[in-house]
Formats: C-alpha cells, structure tokens, sequence
C-alpha cells in the first residue's frame, strides 16, 4: 500500500519499508509546451514528423497533503498537480495546465530494469535500450513485402535479420508499460505517445496531451496485472466451444466447405467451427484473393449456408464470419450509408474513400450516433440472427487524420481510439443480443479500451515464413506484450497470411505453427492472402495427420484452459505469460521465443525452419518433458522435436488434475506424421 509523508518541503512516497521516489520544494516536476505532428497515410502506414513548438519546465513551489490527497502547487500561474492515491495505484492529475498540449516526463529507471508493453511488439519483448511510437498504424506494409521478394529471390533473406525497433508500426498500441520492477506506467491519453527506454537512468516519456497518468504496484506481477486490469478493464470469458479443436479457415463456396469438413472429419480431425472469411462474397484483385466488404450472406457462393448453419451445429460445428468497418463502394449496404450520410467525409464533403491494397473503400463514422447504431443492427441481424458463432472483427487502423468525422472531433486525436469503437459496436451487438459468452469476435486493432470491449485478439497479418520480425517466430513477444497491456487472450493465423510470389506457406511452416497455436487460446486457421500458394489443413496425407494429433491436444486442455480463461477474467492475468511472471531470472527477463500457458506449462515452439532439436531454457523448477515423460531441472537443455514433437513441459508441482490430462494426451511418435 502506497503511504506518503511530507517534512521540510520534502514529500516522500513509500510502499512497506521502500521508498519509491521523492518531490522537492522547488525540484523539476515535468515538462510541458506546445508540438505540432504531421502525418501522411499510406494503405494504413504513417509517416509522422514533429516540431516543438515551445518546451519549459514545471517546477514545484509548495506541497500540501491530505488524507488520500497530495496538491503540488507549481511555478506556473495557478497551475497545480494533484495525487490521487489509495491502495498499490497513484493517480496524477494536471490543472490550469490548458494552454499546453505536450508532457514530456523523466521516470527513474536502473540500469538492469526491464520493460515490457506500449501495445502490441512483434520483433522485440524487452523493450530496453528501445523507442517507441503509440499510433494505431497498419504492421505490414508494401515495402517490407517488396524487399522481402528480393531476397528470397536472390536468397539473400536472414531469418533472424531484423530492422531497428522504431521501425516497425504495429496494429495495437496502448500508452502502458509493465517494469521488472513490479510497477505499471498507464496515460489516459488518446493522442500519439513516445516513450524512450534507451537512457539508463530515466524513462522518458512524451504524451500530446496533458491527461492523467497512472502508476501502480505489486508484489507480484499477477498482483500489478490486477491492479492494471482494475483500471482499465478485463475481457470476458470465452464460450466453452472454442477449445473443442480446430477452427477450419476455408473460403471458396458452399461445395469447397463440405467437401474440406468432410475430409478433416474423416481424418480424424477435431473440428470446432469453420471460418469463411468471404461469407459476404469475395473478389480477386492483383495481390490475392480478397473480400468484397457487404456485410450480407452472398448467396451465389455460399447457397444454403442458413441450413449449413443448423445442420453444422448438431455436428458440434460452428461457422464463423468476417466483418469491417469499411463498405464496397460497389455494394447495396454502402448505397444505404451514403443516402443517409453516415460514412466518414473528406474536406469537400464527400465520403473519404481510403486505398486498401488495389481498391477504395468508405469507412462507416462511429462518431455519428445514427451510423453507429445502423452497423451495430447490421452485424445483429445479418449475422447474428443469421447463425453465426463468430467473426474476425477486422481493421481499425485506417482513420485518416485529415478526414472530417460528423462529431466535429479532431482526427488526430480520435485516431488512436477508433479501434476501440469499432470493437464497442462489436461487444454491445453480442451484449443486446443476449449472445455474450456464447459468440466471440477477434480484432486485430486495437488502444486501452479495446481491454475491455473486445474478446478475442489475433496477431494479424504475420508473414508465411521463419522470419523472426514478421513470421512464426514473431507471434510470440506479440501474445506476451499484449498480456503486460492487460489483454490476455490473443492468437495468430495457423501458418500466418501475407504471400506473395515466392513468399508462401510450405506445410512445414502450417505444422510447426499449429503445434505453437494448440497451445493458445484458440486454434484457428486461414488460407491467407493467395491460397493457391499455400500448404492448407489438407494440403497432404502427413499435414492432416497432424491436424487430427494436435486438434486433439487442443481439446484435451480445454479444463485447463477455461481454467486459465477464468482466471484473465478474474485477475487480469493473460491465459499466455511470461516466464519472468513467476521466475525472477536475468534469461527469464530475456526470453521472447517460449511462454507460459498458464501456470504450470511450459512451451518452447520450434521457429527455425528444417529442425529437429530445439534448445529450450527451463526456469528454476522441476518440469516434466510433456512428450517423453522425462524429468528436467532448471537451466538449458536441447531436446529431440522433430515435426510432431514440440517441445512442451509440466511443473513436477502441478495439481493432479494437470498430470492426469498430460497423461491422457498422446504426442505423435517420432516418424508418425510422415508415415
């Protein structure tokens, strides 16, 4: 519990015997001033440059303490800072501070600490010795593709090669980080953010915008992830249905579907839905197979899918869908939209109609309360009366910043936030539908609120490789740093997305991320951007050998993970965590390739293509190798795992119920899959 103590214009805060850090009489507080940002948007990617406009310091001029109430008067007019505190949580408020638009502040660091978090990191965990920009932003962009074909070409290509970390952009950002210190940093900003972890001695952190900031503590990390979560919201439980095996990524019509269950069925397959992403019809454009965005059943492809529907479900099946918040501008609903006005404007009052790859699209205004409601009954009646179980709830990312929204607010700062409505009118279409804990949704953008309102993330569009900054490998710091945010339940794409040319799925890349994925959440597939280059579910004998072995073990943990699933929604504590959670060791800190699932699972994915061994590090425990059944203490060890075989380990210590379920599961044996 925080206490606070005030003598001789020194006040000092303390937590049990520690103190924390101290204010002066007449010591630097912060900064404040004035910047101006510009951005360009291309396909969802930003430019940003910035120029400080005015930059002076906020001094402290007097202290005054109450009961669960600090005042820090400043040198500026009436200004004044205001500390709001009870329990493990500070709340700093800034007043009479209006005409200023920019905080810069120095957070006292240690040259040793850590730092995980500020949204969603897929080429680093620990963020020190980096910086940072919190922008909603698209990860994948056209260069990185192009530059990627090159090298593959030329077989130039790295995986382990990584660009600097401020390089990359990412799908969900949020002003929050989490400390090996066993503290948490939030801002309760929705403007851009910049945080610099490269100084050894402070955390600097830039916010446009003069709004609250937060600290709170722990004794552990579950402790700080509950304190974090009680400030900014929990998911939902998931519905039971999601851990029953496999959801099957399919697209191509009514006949392509039952032909492809049929197959996964008879191979033994564990199926608990399918996903047709082009439920609503799709197109072909010069960089795959895409989706024409009218949020309607397309008949012509899918005849008889109501049917499919119910006849699926006494199967034990559901189907799954897509939905956005653009319109196709070719399409009935966007007709209805631009009668009534309800799409995002451009400067001259028409819709702002933004480039996605090849193709315009209109964005539905979630300021304008009539637009908001209008998407929210079509997402109720066209595809929650209609039967489906669920949908990728895709994009968010796109706002344009000089775009005119029908509430008059600044683009700029509604940007950030705008994932966060979309995922609103999401969770409240399953709320008034009485559908909540039986229907899930899945974003992939996303800002603080999206802890709150979503219930399912998925890491995006991640390249169909090895690559350790935009394939297989970098879904894992992506899980993990969503989890120090507070958004504990996330997954990825089985085999990932993006392709092009020579960048495709080989069936290697779909096993090896199936066997990560049966240990997430949820186990989902999809064909990704051009299917037809990609090894699918079916792909050979071998790959739906193994999608029946590890479908399997995904439903064999289903007591295990709704567990784990409850708990995230009690505590705030993601179902996937890091191994420094609960093992304070300097490798711990470090790791970015295993996780945690749970408490007491270990899991070390294979993320280099071609191997047959993995070298795993086991934290100070005694864990038990999940396939072999042999005993392993903590330190470094390389163990056998060949495709089939992913390295997974128990706690020795685990409850009874968690060796019996391993006991119960079998692994493939060496040389199975491939016969």
């Amino acid at each position: 519990m925080l206490e606070f103590s005030l003598n001789q214009g020194r006040l000092e805060m303390r937590r049990g015997e520690k103190t924390l850090c101290t204010f002066f009489e007449g010591g630097l507080f912060a900064e404040v001033g004035s910047a101006e940002d510009k951005f360009a948007m291309n396909r969802g990617s930003f430019k940003i440059s910035e120029s400080v406009l005015d930059r002076r310091g906020l001094y402290i001029r007097e202290i005054k303490i109450k009961e669960k109430w600090i005042t820090l008067y400043l040198n500026e007019g009436r200004a004044r800072l205001e500390l709001q505190y009870g329990g493990d949580r500070l709340k700093i408020s800034f007043l009479g501070l209006s005409i200023y638009d920019k905080l810069w502040l120095r957070i006292p660091a240690i040259p040793e600490e850590a730092v995980f978090g500020t949204g969603e990191t897929f080429s680093e965990f620990n963020l020190r010795g980096e910086s940072t920009t919190v922008w909603v932003s698209e990860h994948i962009n056209a260069k990185q593709v192009a530059t990627k074909l090159v090298k593959n070409f030329l077989h130039l290509g790295k995986p382990e090669r990584k660009k600097r970390f401020h390089k990359y952009a990412s799908y969900y950002v949020q002003p929050t980080f989490l400390s090996s210190r066993k503290y948490f940093f939030h801002a309760d900003a929705t403007s851009i953010s910049r945080y610099d972890f490269t100084e050894s001695h402070a955390h600097l952190v830039e916010i446009n915008a003069l709004t609250p900031i937060y600290f709170g503590f722990g004794d552990t990390f579950e402790a700080v992830l509950g304190n974090l979560t009680d400030l900014i919201g929990r998911q939902p439980t998931l519905p039971d249905w999601v851990f029953d095996g496999e959801i099957l990524g399919i697209q191509g019509g009514t006949g392509i579907m039952d032909r492809k269950v049929e197959t996964a069925l008879n191979h033994g397959m564990k199926v608990a839905g399918v996903w047709i992403q082009d439920w609503e019809g799709r197109r072909v454009t010069a960089v795959g197979k895409q989706l024409f965005w009218n949020w309607e059943w397309d008949k012509e492809l899918y005849p008889g899918l109501d049917r499919r529907v119910s006849e699926y479900g006494e199967k034990g099946i559901r189907i799954l869908g897509y939905c956005n918040p653009f319109l196709a501008v070719e399409k009935p609903l966007y007709q209805i939209a631009a009668d009534k006005g309800y799409c995002v404007k451009d400067s001259e009052g028409d819709d702002y109609l933004v480039t996605i790859t090849t193709f315009p699209a209109a964005m539905v205004d979630l300021t304008n309360p009539e637009a908001y409601e209008w998407i929210k009954s079509v997402i109720k009646e066209n595809m929650i009366a209609f039967g489906l179980a669920g949908w990728m709830a895709d994009f968010g990312e796109y706002l344009p910043t000089d775009c005119v929204l029908f509430s008059g607010e600044d683009p700029v700062s509604v940007h950030n936030i705008w994932p966060t409505l979309w995922a609103k009118v999401n969770r409240e279409a399953l709320q008034e539908t009485g559908m909540e804990g039986k229907l899930l949704f899945f974003t992939r953008s996303g800002y603080t609120d999206t802890v709150k309102y979503s219930t399912m993330m998925w890491n995006g569009d991640n390249h169909v490789d090895f690559t350790f900054d935009l394939g297989l490998p970098s879904v894992i710091p992506a899980m993990l740093s969503l989890t120090c945010c507070g958004f504990g339940l996330s997954h990825s794409d089985i085999g990932g997305y993006t392709t092009f040319f020579n960048l495709k799925r080989s069936e290697e890349l779909l096993m090896r991320w199936r066997e990560m994925n049966a240990f997430t959440p949820m186990l989902r597939g999809h064909e990704g951007l051009n299917p037809d280059l990609n090894a699918q579910f079916d792909a050979s004998e071998a790959v739906l050998r193994h999608g029946a072995a590890f479908s399997s073990i995904h439903a064999a943990l289903k007591p295990y993970l709704m567990e784990a699933d409850r708990y995230n929604h009690e505590h705030g504590v993601g179902i996937v965590r890091p191994l420094f959670f609960y093992y304070d060791e300097k490798r711990a800190y470090e790791e970015t390739h295993e996780f945690l699932l749970g408490r007491d699972i270990l899991v070390a994915p294979v993320i280099t293509e071609g191997a047959v061994t993995r070298e795993v590090y086991l934290p100070d425990d005694v864990w038990i190798h999940a396939p072999s059944g042999r005993e392993f203490r903590g330190g470094i060890h390389t163990v056998t795992a060949p495709v089939g075989s992913i390295p997974v380990f128990f706690r020795k210590d685990a409850d009874k119920a968690v060796h019996e379920m391993f006991a119960a599961i079998t692994f493939p044996k060496e040389g199975e899959i491939f016969g």
